[in-house]
């Protein structure tokens, strides 16, 4: 059974103040995870994780992290202004982003951000437009299907990202005719991987690739950024990754790789799922049931909330607030109010009895659940409360209003009000 971190008189509490639907973070977990990260990688002298913020662009989950010690890995205009909203500044963030426009180059430059480019011609367009940095890095894509053993783990090779591994030689050589010190190398081949062998597979990739471009180019390795993909137990009934054991064999990849004292990068993750993912939840209350050929539970939240069931067929798993111990012996599909028939939390999925009013909770919603969010329908994004370490809840993003939803049609002159 997976846990939470409220029961259902909590929740009812909260519903007093801030009604159903709503996204709920804990803290606790949040804190926890980074640390344990943190620790598992502690033997890499200037290691730092570098929280995605695409998978939760919350100030105040960011703030979190920040006092952690996490940097935050941008990929726009809008992630670099949160940022620095919340004071991240220079070496703080990592921009990785792609078919990226001239302006967004210049305003990361001028925050002084790690700029982690994507594509060869990125070299010459970040020249022209904010400049090259001494310290700069480059994504590389190794092509192919990514295996460990028999397993694929990822096809790169059909990805949009990164340098060829020519391409990498040749960008570096060119950024050092321009000026450049220092190098990060980055990398990311699989998504939401539970296996322990991805982190270290990959990390053994990045540290002979980064020992041949210092052989080929004199270039001084700076860091190394593992990236993200490191997954999460989204069923019950599924293994969480053993961080620390990740953690020890990516070590023993390094230290094969960089056995000679003139290179020793430091170690970056940029993790989002796993590092949020398990503290998000979202809480939604059963409106209807509706018996045709199936059952359908219509709940107060829809794929506007967590679009992931919708978008990928995605498990995550429910709990009915109250019947934890009771029999799950009615099947259901769990469903939302769009007008499209993916609009599914949960397809015959097997629940305790739900009755009008029930709540329930959405397990793993802290990663691309709020973010993914849109407006299809008409229907408007709802709140993001925090569960503090202190039992107390903040609120931390209201929910729209169609004040919001219309506020961009206001050249037309219509009165579009409640």
């Amino acid at each position: 059974m997976k846990q939470l971190p409220f029961d259902k008189a909590k929740i009812e509490e909260i519903a007093k103040t801030y009604p159903t639907p709503f996204h709920l973070y804990d803290e606790a977990t949040l804190r926890a995870r980074v640390r344990a990260l943190r620790d598992a990688f502690s033997w890499s002298e200037g290691y730092r994780e570098y929280y995605a913020v695409k998978a939760c662009p919350n100030p105040a989950l960011l703030q979190i992290l920040m006092e952690e010690g996490c940097g935050l890995d941008c990929s726009s205009y809008a992630e670099l202004l949160l940022a620095r909203a919340i004071g991240a500044a220079g070496t703080d963030i990592m921009f990785s982003s792609n078919a990226t426009p001239a302006e967004e180059f210049v305003f990361a430059r001028g925050l002084g951000a790690y700029i982690n480019l994507d594509d060869l011609s990125h070299v010459d367009f970040l020249r022209e437009n904010g400049g090259i940095p001494e310290t700069v890095s480059c994504r590389f894509n190794p092509g192919g299907v990514f295996r460990f053993g028999n397993t694929i783990m990822g096809r790169p090779g059909e990805s949009k990202y990164g340098f060829t591994r020519e391409q990498l030689t040749e960008g570096f050589r060119k950024l050092i005719g321009y000026g450049a010190k220092r190098f990060g190398l980055h990398a990311f081949l699989s998504s939401n991987n539970t296996d322990a062998a991805y982190y270290p597979a990959l990390a053994s990739i990045l540290f002979k690739t980064a020992a041949e471009l210092y052989a080929e180019t004199g270039a001084e390795i700076a860091f190394i950024n593992l990236s993200g993909g490191i997954g999460i137990p989204y069923r019950p009934e599924d293994e969480p990754v053993d961080i620390a054991l990740v953690g020890a064999r990516v070590r023993e990849a390094y230290e094969a790789a960089f056995w000679k004292p003139d290179i020793k990068p430091a170690v970056f993750t940029e993790l989002g799922r796993y590092v949020s993912g398990p503290a998000g939840f979202l809480v939604m209350r059963a409106m209807h049931e509706k018996q045709t050929y199936k059952n359908f539970l219509g709940m107060d939240a829809c794929a506007v909330d967590l679009m992931r069931p919708a978008m990928y067929g995605a498990y995550h798993h429910i709990t009915v607030l109250g019947k934890e111990n009771e029999l799950s012996d009615h099947l259901y599909d769990v469903t939302g109010s769009l007008c499209e028939n993916s609009d599914k939390f949960a397809v015959d999925r097997l629940l305790p009895h739900v009755e009008r009013g029930d709540i329930l909770a959405v397990h793993d919603t802290g990663a691309h659940g709020h973010a993914m969010g849109y407006n299809y329908n008409g229907r408007l994004k709802h709140a993001e409360l925090l569960l503090k370490e202190n039992g107390s809840v903040r609120l931390i993003r209201r929910a729209e209003t169609v004040k919001d939803y219309f506020a961009t049609l206001d050249v037309l002159g219509l009165k579009l009000e409640e």
